[in-house]
C-alpha cells in the first residue's frame, strides 16, 4: 500500500473519530500503563531496527494493510523520522473513546524540533492493546 495513501487513510480515520461527540473517559492506571508499554515497545523496536517487534505492536488490520515488517519499518523511517528516532518522548494521559484509546505523546526529535503524535490503540480479543494508527504534527505549543 502506498505510504501516502495510508497516511491519508489514518488522517481521515482520526478526523472521523475526533468529530464524534462521544465523551472521552480516562483509563485506569493499569490500562494507561499497558497502553504506554505498547508504544514504548514499538519505539524501542524502532531504535533497534527490529521490524518484527515493531510490526507486532500494530493491529491485525494495520499489519494486513502494510503487508510485512520490512515495509512497515521503511514506511516509519521515511514518513515518521521523529517517531522512528525520537530524542525524547513524554506521555500525556490517555483517554478512551468508543473502544479506541487515544494516547498523545510529545516528541522531541534529534534536531530539537517538537512534535505531537496521537496514537490510536484498540483492545484485542486476548485483552492486549495494539496500535491502529498514528498521526503526527509539529508542536507549536512547546515551552521555551
Amino acid at each position: 500500500m502506498n505510504p501516502l495513501f495510508l497516511r491519508i487513510l489514518v488522517a481521515v480515520a482520526f478526523t472521523a473519530t475526533s468529530s464524534m461527540q462521544v465523551a472521552a473517559a480516562p483509563l485506569s492506571d493499569i490500562e494507561a500503563n499497558e497502553v504506554r508499554a505498547v508504544i514504548v515497545t514499538q519505539l524501542q523496536a524502532f531504535a533497534q531496527d527490529d521490524a518484527d517487534s515493531a510490526f507486532a505492536t500494530a493491529t491485525p488490520g494495520v499489519r494486513a494493510a502494510i503487508g510485512n515488517p520490512g515495509r512497515f519499518l521503511a514506511m516509519v523511517r521515511g514518513e515518521y523520522p521523529m517517531v522512528y528516532r525520537p530524542a525524547s518522548v513524554s506521555f500525556l494521559k490517555p483517554e478512551e473513546e468508543s473502544g479506541t484509546v487515544m494516547q498523545l505523546v510529545q516528541i522531541t526529535d534529534r534536531d530539537d524540533k517538537a512534535w505531537l503524535a496521537l496514537f490510536a490503540l484498540e483492545r484485542q480479543p486476548d485483552s492486549s492493546w495494539r496500535i491502529s494508527g498514528c498521526i503526527v504534527t509539529a508542536n507549536p505549543w512547546r515551552s521555551a
